[in-house]
């Protein structure tokens, strides 16, 4: 079945169809773009289309894991959403509260952080971009580097949302690493595992305004969970980039 997300009408014909008991909604414009022309699509592609199944889910009966992010702000933080795409998914999750307290809809929000990992096929993110632009030996064009990110791979992720499905609990649950790690340096791991021989050009590019930084709190998630991370970040690039590689291959083949 496929269905426009931010259809009412789509979801609706969807949702009578297969009356789920539990509804996984990972669908989302992931635009960091802070262009004016992403403002109608991130509001359409994440806060209509959340709005949407929660809606159809509480008239239904039944359970949601809505994917959260790291562009939301945090309990205590001044709410200043840093981009178009942070405000429609901050906005989504005064939704899921509303309906989760008016409506008593089951949800729990699970707060991803930076997923990376095998089969990211935006190549504007930046380990892809920066990956395939090394197996094609290229420069990677950077901004400074020096923001600091929560990365969690992709495997972990997947056990979070299946250990949140599975588990009685509603509420947040931050899947993240737990730990900080530099642009810059997972631009030097990459670089490591593909070319040493080619130097990133850090600076090329502007740093984007109003960056956050945010590191997941495990707590809940652990606790409540019994999850935590399992795949370290030096496995995770190393897995990642083997993906890309053999990805990379393959294209090379069917163009020749």
């Amino acid at each position: 079945l496929q269905a426009e997300v931010a259809s009412f009408e789509q979801m609706q014909r969807v949702i009578l169809q297969v009356k789920p008991d539990l509804l996984f909604h990972l669908a989302a414009d992931s635009s960091a773009s802070r262009s004016l022309e992403t403002v109608r699509s991130t509001l359409q592609g994440n806060l209509v289309s959340t709005v949407n199944l929660l809606t159809l889910m509480a008239e239904m009966g039944g359970r949601v894991i809505l994917a959260g992010s790291l562009e939301e702000p945090n309990p205590g933080e001044t709410p200043i959403a840093s981009s178009p795409y942070a405000a429609a998914k901050w906005a989504s999750t005064i939704y899921a509260q509303m309906f989760q307290q008016l409506y008593h809809l089951s949800i729990v929000r699970a707060r991803l952080f930076m997923v990376y990992g095998p089969g990211q096929m935006n190549f504007k993110k930046l380990i892809p971009y920066v990956t395939l632009a090394l197996l094609n030996g290229e420069v990677p064009q950077l901004s400074s580097g020096q923001r600091l990110i929560d990365w969690i791979y992709v495997d972990d992720v997947v056990d979070g949302l299946i250990a949140a499905a599975q588990s009685s609990e509603d509420g947040v649950f931050e899947l993240g690493s737990g730990t900080l790690t530099s642009i810059t340096e997972i631009v030097h791991r990459l670089n490591q595992l593909i070319n040493p021989n080619i130097q990133p050009m850090f600076g090329a590019l502007s740093d984007r305004p109003m960056e956050q930084v945010r590191v997941a709190n495990l707590e809940n998630s652990i606790s409540k969970l019994n999850w935590k991370p399992k795949v370290s970040l030096e496995e995770g690039l190393a897995r990642t980039v083997e993906w890309y590689a053999a990805y990379h291959q393959a294209t090379l083949r069917s163009c020749a």
